[in-house]
């Protein structure tokens, strides 16, 4: 969608948006229903308006006229805003009409005008991604046609504003197309050739192949592979806007299980289709990396991404198999489902060898234990550092990706501990994801703050949100790019 500011009154032509708060029409609102013989103010009673929602009416000569509702403006923050451009544009966004204007003026907020401006543009801009690359059968009218979104009497600034989260939009649509393709289409190698568009961003690429896996005694993360054609990948992608080469840098790791079948432990037929999203993590980190080189954040970053495909045949791990691990420790591999925590292991070790972190945060479709647990509102968090926990829900809560504190405790890993090996993959059904970060913990090495995002229950939706439609959410990115802004740069 094409974004629009302008300082002018709106001009005619297209869907014309005023916004009220509760209480009596004013500013636009009211001129409005001058212009048009009280007819908004019949509309909006006529629909109970009292501040929410939008309300639509024809205008003289046909045109389309919504008043959108801001609610309590005492309360209108930066999430108001987004949501409010997003139900804008989930309003118009296959109703026919290709572009809307949104008068803002006399707006009022408890936040900065520009920035509401902007936010509300980042709202709209969210919320009318589609991925109907496939469709060749829709219908017209079931096909998107707003195109562009002008904020008339724009304030001063709102489009320097809007130029940051624009970025922060692409890597959430990158993201979104990442988790969206079907896993024929996206498999390690072609995640990695995606993510090389951010190359031109000034992000540096590097990437590990099997050969030099298997060199370096990655056996955790290959023997989640080895039963498939598509070959393991790790992705590394290099930011470093912080001006200093020798900064440390914040590390993010994400699993990037492109299909998960569940290997040997096979997953029964039902829904398996949705293990193409298995890689939800990985395209958080991705998206986020994007998000940060496209605003230019001055801090320093890196994102790692164990890329596998998770397939049974003659050369698959089998349960019962023991593997060796980078870090040195063997692994009884109970179950060959429980794969993910597997690629982190040896992606999350790679990371602390090569690159000497102070923090790292992984992000993971882990479990479906966690959906149990928090259902498709919060993801969870797993840290062996209070602060860096509170820092990351922090930063979920300022942009509406959610997190919820799950504890570790040493009871959990000793229910991790094998008769044979170091450790092994599951422990008992109750807490398995508590006994699932308990695992990826054995291999953070001391001194190392972590957390771990178990966000298997918020990559996809099955109903239409806010700030997304059905589909990949984008979850993640916003998150992580919202903790590097309020915690690392310029520092």
């Amino acid at each position: 969608m094409r974004i629009v500011f302008n300082t002018a009154a709106p001009v005619s032509g297209g869907a014309l948006v005023v916004l009220a708060g509760k209480g009596a029409l004013a500013g636009p609102a009211l001129a409005l229903d001058g212009e048009h013989g009280g007819q908004v103010a019949r509309a909006v009673a006529a629909a109970r308006f009292e501040g929410e929602g939008i309300v639509e009416l024809l205008g003289v000569g046909g045109s389309r006229l919504l008043v959108a509702g801001l609610g309590d403006t005492t309360k209108a923050d930066a999430a108001t805003f987004e949501k409010l451009g997003g139900a804008i544009a989930a309003k118009l966004l296959i109703s026919g009409e290709t572009s809307v204007t949104v008068d803002f003026a006399g707006v009022a907020a408890t936040i900065d005008a520009a920035e509401a401006a902007a936010r509300l543009a980042h709202g709209a801009e969210l919320r009318s991604y589609r991925f109907d690359k496939y469709h060749t059968t829709m219908k017209e009218k079931a096909k998107p046609t707003l195109a562009e979104l002008t904020i008339a009497n724009a304030p001063a600034g709102a489009e320097a504003a809007y130029v940051a989260l624009d970025a922060i939009a692409a890597g959430v649509r990158l993201t979104r197309d990442l988790v969206s393709e079907p896993a024929n289409i996206i498999y390690p190698e072609s995640f990695v050739e995606r993510a090389r568009v951010m190359a031109d961003l000034g992000v540096t690429i590097e990437v590990l192949d099997e050969p030099a896996m298997e060199a370096l005694g990655m056996g955790s993360i290959l023997c989640v592979s080895q039963g498939s054609a598509r070959e393991a990948r790790l992705l590394v992608m290099r930011w470093n806007g912080s001006g200093d080469d020798s900064s440390t840098p914040v590390v993010l790791v994400g699993k990037g299980v492109t299909f998960d079948t569940g290997g040997i432990s096979i997953k029964g037929a039902a829904g398996m289709e949705d293990m193409k999203w298995d890689m939800g993590g990985a395209g958080a980190v991705t998206g986020a990396m994007m998000a940060l080189a496209g605003r230019k954040a001055k801090a320093h970053v890196i994102g790692v991404c164990g890329l596998v495909e998770n397939m049974p045949d003659g050369k698959a791990t089998r349960p019962g198999d023991v593997v060796t691990s980078m870090s040195g420790q063997t692994i009884e591999v109970i179950n060959t489902d429980a794969e993910g925590r597997l690629v982190l292991a040896d992606a999350i070790w790679w990371a602390q060898e090569n690159l000497k972190p102070a923090v790292i945060v992984d992000l993971a479709t882990l479990t479906g234990a966690m959906i149990v647990s928090l259902g498709h509102e919060f993801g969870g968090i797993f840290s062996n550092d209070n602060q860096l926990a509170a820092q990351l829900v922090s930063a979920g809560d300022a942009v509406g990706d959610k997190l919820w504190r799950m504890p570790l405790h040493e009871s959990f890993d000793k229910m991790i501990d094998s008769p044979i090996a170091d450790i092994k993959n599951v422990g008992p059904r109750p807490g398995g994801s508590i006994t699932a970060a308990a695992f990826i913990q054995r291999f953070i090495q001391p001194g190392v703050k972590w957390a771990h995002l178990d966000i298997a229950g918020m990559v996809w939706a099955d109903k239409a949100g806010a700030l997304w439609d059905k589909g990949a959410t984008g979850y993640g990115v916003r998150l992580l790019d919202r903790f590097i802004s309020d915690n690392f740069e310029g520092k």
